[in-house]
């Protein structure tokens, strides 16, 4: 038995352990493929570099592909390096676990000006993904981040945290010397809803509330329960705890700290206002309760000076050829993970897990229980399999080799992960990410 999964995060990863042990009495063969020449997905790309307890799950993800007996193809990429078609003659089934990296549209007048930007993009360039710019234009002094989510609790903390601070992550020179020269000293983020609506976690909100050198503003007007509110802060822990810590910071006094943090609660975006095509402000709508914890508009419209807005309103995923595609969505069509044609049959072979498949909702931890879901369905559907006509391990890597891809193994990743904790002992740091794709390669294949 030979599968394919084209994407090797958290989702990826999950899936591929699951099968294997779910077929402990079975000869499995799995072949994880990653556009990146890089593991780990979005906990490597997508996760601020300040959070080493949540990058811990690479740990755990490491020993799965440590094991040995899970192939690791970095630096492939899916639709060109190997086929839909491809992979059909060298495997069984494939899994399709790709995540969701782009940011979800903002339909709202001005999103296109300069200075009006995703804050996925922004993630992905102090994450130093290697597909995305090496410089970022941060010349803004007032920042708005829309959004009530922990990526934007994760943007606007990058933006207003003091750079030295960030020294002992892994963060890569380009990205400290940018936020060094920011000279951004409020940033406003900004939620739809109330405080006992918010989606951030408590950890993430106390890390925002607590940067060092940083205030903390929260406006009393903002502070506003309803029924359903009430009803959230007393039946769920999580909640109360966050309404609380909001309520901590109610009428502190604001010292002489140069950076600022509003927090700005019942506040709906409807354009972001600009002049000669820069951002010069962003105008909200207030927003009351509605009796159930819901929100509606109240049409007195504010106004807010900034020079950059971020937007943080969810991510979206990437079509992939000749895979159905629910553009509404952002997810691959599908039904517990078994992909559908256009008239709702599963095709046969191809499945779907993680945020390609149910979108980009709840935590890394429930992508094992997605991926339990998915598995379920592969190896209940065994009688539909695909009956590969090149089924040798070795027959894959001598197509990719034909095609001239230059990939990488899990041999060649180690030496990679050794580069760049070498990097890091050299300034007493756990590791320093390599960011250019030939700095990759250069490291995978040195004194070969």
């Amino acid at each position: 038995m030979r599968l394919a999964i084209v994407g090797a995060g958290p989702a990826g990863i999950y899936a591929a352990d699951l099968i294997i042990k779910a077929e402990r009495d079975f000869d499995v063969s799995i072949d994880l493929f990653d556009l990146l020449p890089a593991p780990y997905g979005l906990v490597r790309y997508g996760v601020a570099p300040d959070h080493p307890r949540i990058k811990g799950i690479i740990r755990a993800l490491y020993e799965v592909l440590d094991r040995g007996d899970i192939r690791f193809f970095g630096n492939v990429k899916y639709g060109t390096d190997i086929t839909l078609d491809e992979l059909k003659s060298h495997y069984n089934a494939v899994i399709f676990s790709t995540g969701a990296i782009k940011d979800a549209a903002l339909n709202i007048p001005g999103v296109e000006l300069d200075g009006s930007y995703g804050a996925a993009d922004f993630v992905n360039w102090y994450d130093a993904h290697p597909d995305f710019p090496r410089t970022w234009p941060l010349h803004a002094k007032e920042v708005a981040v829309l959004g009530n989510g922990n990526v934007a609790l994760d943007v606007a903390r990058i933006l207003a945290k003091q750079p030295k601070d960030l020294l002992s992550t892994d963060i890569p020179d380009n990205v400290y010397q940018g936020l060094l020269a920011s000279p951004v000293t409020d940033v406003h983020v900004f939620g739809r809803r109330g405080p006992a609506q918010v989606k951030f976690t408590p950890l993430e909100l106390r890390e925002a509330c607590d940067i060092e050198g940083v205030d903390t503003i929260v406006y009393d007007e903002d502070f506003k329960y309803d029924a359903g509110s009430q009803e959230a802060i007393d039946t769920n822990n999580q909640t109360r705890v966050m309404v609380n810590t909001l309520e901590s910071h109610r009428g502190k006094e604001r010292t002489a700290a140069t950076k600022r943090l509003h927090l700005h609660f019942f506040s709906s975006p409807k354009e972001i206002l600009g002049e000669d095509g820069k951002v010069t402000g962003l105008r909200i709508e207030r927003t009351e309760l509605d009796g159930s914890g819901g929100v509606t508009g109240t049409g007195e419209i504010r106004e807010f000076p900034v020079q950059a807005v971020y937007r943080a309103i969810g991510y979206f995923g990437s079509e992939l050829d000749s895979i159905p595609f629910d553009s509404k969505a952002g997810v691959i069509t599908n039904a517990a993970g078994r992909v559908l044609d256009e008239n709702g049959e599963h095709i046969p072979g191809v499945y779907a897990t993680g945020w390609i498949k149910r979108g980009p909702i709840g935590l890394i931890g429930h992508t094992k229980s997605d991926a339990m879901e998915t598995i379920a369905c592969v190896l209940d559907d065994k009688n539909t399999w695909w009956q590969p006509a090149n089924a040798k391990e070795d027959d894959v890597v001598a197509l990719l080799k034909s095609k001239g891809v230059q990939f990488l193994g899990w041999p060649e990743w180690l030496k990679i992960d050794a580069t760049e904790k070498a990097l890091g002992a050299s300034q007493d740091r756990e590791r320093v990410k390599l960011v250019e794709r030939e700095d990759f390669l250069d490291a995978a294949f040195k004194n070969d």
